[in-house]
């Protein structure tokens, strides 16, 4: 059995986080889905759980595509688990597209290129579970979509 360490700090507190509806939850920000780019258009994330001073090994995000949005094409060491939690949406990973409808969960391995997006014309919401530390991610200079 292997023992990991867990460093606790002083923010480190249990803590709720009312959802106040439409997708939005008491004392979390909406932030852009990254801070530059043009690989990306309409997206937005919203970190429930990661970086608030807590000491978890994952962070916990709602991502949320309006339509015609999609994120970036990209690969990275980091796994991901997605569940689609509003409307519905596609995501290609490696050369496979794929819908995702709601609380359809999807893993997405390291070094697989993915992408998500949302050609409907409702808002694509899902939950995104990835490492605390992780390494940023590889941009593909192609999109698929």
């Amino acid at each position: 059995m292997i023992k990991r360490k867990t460093k606790i700090t002083s923010a480190n507190k249990s803590k709720l986080y009312k959802h106040k509806g439409n997708y939005i939850w008491q004392g979390i920000k909406t932030e852009k889905y990254k801070p530059k780019g043009g690989d990306w258009a309409d997206i937005v994330r919203r970190v429930i759980t990661g970086s608030h001073g807590e000491s978890t090994r994952f962070h916990f995000r709602y991502f949320e595509i309006s339509s015609g949005g999609y994120s970036s094409l990209e690969k990275h060491r980091h796994e991901h688990v997605v569940i689609c939690v509003r409307g519905k949406g596609k995501v290609l990973t490696g050369r496979k597209m794929n819908n995702l409808c709601f609380l359809d969960t999807l893993y997405i391995a390291p070094e697989t290129p993915h992408q998500l997006s949302n050609p409907f014309k409702e808002p694509f919401g899902f939950f995104c579970i990835v490492n605390a530390k992780r390494d940023k991610p590889k941009l593909l200079c192609k999109t698929y979509l």
